[in-house]
């Protein structure tokens, strides 16, 4: 099945959320990062939020997220746009800690329980939104409800998930967002949070074949529920060879000259998709003569 999001409204329009199905989006990241099992888990749970976020946006914004823990994977980075598009990349793909007692990846010792979260929208003004708040779990979705509550003055509950099977490959990876509005009544919340403690993990919801709405149904209750939005997301990288060049120019002419002089060319590799790019001599004379 294919990967989407959907966004709703909920109780007269004093609840909106957010669901997510990432499973395909969250393995590419896998596969172009060569992720070990747990930090599988880590980045996926960031790009599921990160995908999410980026659907609160309009047009042409975009947001990057940046966990920044005390743990051997850290820092995790996610691109995402309004469009479901999302790219990111784990600092240490190879970290895989001993599970928990339950059995459970243990995603807070990959990541860190101390560190910060931060998240800078680009929105298209001269400034950009920054927010941070220190992390306080490391398991990311305790962090990013605690983000929404500290840095957006938003109540949201958040729950994000991701199965790895026998084979290291990604089976089931998703999560939620459910956001108070102003208007929510005490009796709304308390109805929700009734209905979140008897939810199974989001990752065993999607790994048994529900859809963003199902799961959400269950979180709200069916009659409540509007849907608002749809669409589908992917592990997008916006990397190229023309960028890459714009980024070489602008190490300037010496720094250019040099790679000529001594290494006779160039190569580099995009940190999100591991892309390599090859410059011969020849295309970093030419950027030599478009710099001058």
């Amino acid at each position: 099945m294919s990967d989407y999001l959907i966004k709703v409204l909920a109780f007269n329009d004093t609840v909106r959320a957010y669901a997510i199905r990432s499973t395909a989006m969250v393995q590419e990241a896998a596969r172009r990062q060569d992720t070990w099992r747990t930090a599988t888990a880590a980045l996926g749970r960031t790009l599921s939020a990160g995908a999410m976020m980026g659907a609160m946006l309009k047009g042409k914004e975009k947001i990057t997220i940046k966990i920044e823990g005390n743990g051997p994977a850290a820092p995790i980075i996610v691109d995402a746009n309004a469009l479901g598009e999302a790219r990111g990349y784990i600092s240490n793909p190879h970290v895989d800690p001993e599970r928990k007692p339950t059995g459970k990846l243990n995603v807070s010792a990959a990541v860190g329980e101390q560190g910060s979260l931060s998240v800078v929208k680009d929105l298209g003004l001269k400034e950009k939104f920054t927010g941070s708040v220190p992390l306080v779990s490391g398991e990311l979705a305790e962090d990013f409800t605690y983000y929404f509550a500290s840095s957006e003055q938003t109540p949201s509950s958040v729950a994000l998930g991701v199965i790895i099977g026998s084979e290291d490959v990604v089976e089931a990876a998703g999560g939620f967002v459910v956001q108070m509005m102003p208007g929510a009544t005490e009796e709304t919340i308390e109805v929700i949070e009734a209905r979140l403690n008897l939810l199974p993990p989001i990752s065993t919801l999607i790994m048994e074949g529900c859809t963003p709405e199902e799961v959400l149904y269950r979180v709200l209750g069916e009659q409540n529920v509007r849907i608002v939005d749809k669409m589908p997301v992917s592990f997008r990288c916006n990397c190229s060879k023309e960028r890459i060049s714009q980024a070489i120019m602008g190490l300037g002419k010496a720094e250019v000259q040099a790679m000529i002089d001594e290494d006779q060319g160039a190569e580099t590799r995009c940190h999100f998709c591991n892309e390599v790019y090859l410059f011969s001599k020849d295309d970093l004379e030419e950027l030599l003569e478009k710099m001058a």
